[in-house]
């Protein structure tokens, strides 16, 4: 036999009213919340400018300065033939065979070296196509993106896992940035690693060789000699082929880069911060000079990275000094001692 529970409404008895309870203090949340940003000035790199081009007085004395050397040459080669013939005819005939293969390998080093100036220009282009690409969002240019960077290292058998990876993923996206930064990911980031190990290499070498090395012009040179290595690896690393003309060239847009950013500018805090406060006024002359001139080596490598890599840094860290700062204290603790 079902019984009433205690407590439950009966016949007769009032029921309590509800209470309402007034909230203390009222807020209003916003629709939208700021995302928090990293403030730290190290973080803010100066955008890649591109090389500055040379002004029309400039090409138009350049360009018929190489006309008026082309005939000059045309004029002693005809002469040089014509006196060969007038001595032998088989020396004329063997002069004549030994400037047209000359001029078919002076032809191919030019075609040469205008192929390297474009490919520089090229991948310039891409990397200014890509960051637009970021802003825009757009699907079909992010599309063109990644068949230009397909084109690039179609021939790099050290990528292709990476290339097929990227072919089977950016089916599935449908935004233009986030294709770019797939590629990013897939394709810069393994070049990224080598940039660095190259440059950290080169910083080293040149740590070391100046420590050691008996003339300053010996480490100058050597300093000289390590730059331009050091950025043609690098291109060549992202798919550049510089030339004579186009390390010229490549040269000339790190240099424009270190001034920008301020790379040329290094004093004694910087040594200090690398191998420990109060370190570094025990350290001797030449090894203060070797960790100088391989943290400007590093500095070019940098700036090597930002003007010929083919896309903007989104996803992956840009390399900064201070990572390479382990090498260098590792060259700082392994220099050379004075005896006691």
């Amino acid at each position: 036999m079902a019984r009433p529970i205690e407590g439950s409404d009966a016949p007769g008895k009032a029921t309590r009213a509800p209470r309402a309870f007034a909230p203390m203090e009222a807020r209003d949340v916003p629709q939208t919340i700021d995302p928090i940003v990293d403030a730290d000035p190290e973080l803010e790199t100066a955008p890649v400018t591109p090389p500055r081009r040379t002004s029309l007085f400039a090409r138009l004395a350049w360009a018929t300065g190489g006309i008026l050397v082309a005939l000059a040459l045309g004029l002693a080669a005809n002469r040089l033939l014509r006196d060969l013939f007038a001595t032998s005819e088989w020396l004329g005939w063997a002069g004549l065979a030994i400037l047209a293969v000359f001029v078919v390998a002076l032809v191919a080093l030019l075609t040469r070296e205008t192929l390297a100036l474009l490919r520089l220009r090229t991948l310039d282009h891409l990397r200014r196509r890509a960051a637009d690409v970021l802003l825009r969002d757009k699907r079909d240019a992010g599309k063109a993106i990644l068949a230009e960077l397909n084109e690039i290292y179609h021939a790099r058998a050290d990528l292709a896992r990476a290339r097929e990876h990227l072919d089977r993923n950016a089916r599935d996206i449908f935004d233009g940035s986030e294709i770019v930064k797939l590629c990013e990911r897939t394709l810069m980031a393994p070049l990224d690693a080598r940039a660095r190990a190259l440059t950290a290499a080169s910083a080293r070498r040149v740590a070391l060789v100046t420590t050691v090395s008996p003339r300053a012009l010996v480490d100058i040179a050597f300093v000289i000699y390590e730059s331009v290595r050091l950025g043609g690896d690098i291109a060549r690393l992202y798919g550049a082929r510089p030339g004579v003309f186009g390390t010229w060239r490549l040269l000339g847009a790190i240099l424009m880069h270190l001034a920008v950013t301020g790379g040329l500018v290094l004093t004694d805090g910087v040594v200090e911060q690398l191998v420990g406060q109060g370190l570094a006024a025990k350290l001797s002359a030449r090894l203060g000079e070797g960790i100088v001139n391989g943290l400007m080596t590093v500095r070019v490598g940098i700036a090597a990275m930002r003007v010929v890599r083919p896309l903007p840094f989104e996803t992956q860290r840009q390399p900064m000094v201070k990572d390479f700062m382990a090498e260098l204290a590792n060259v700082a603790s392994a220099g050379p001692r004075k005896p006691v």
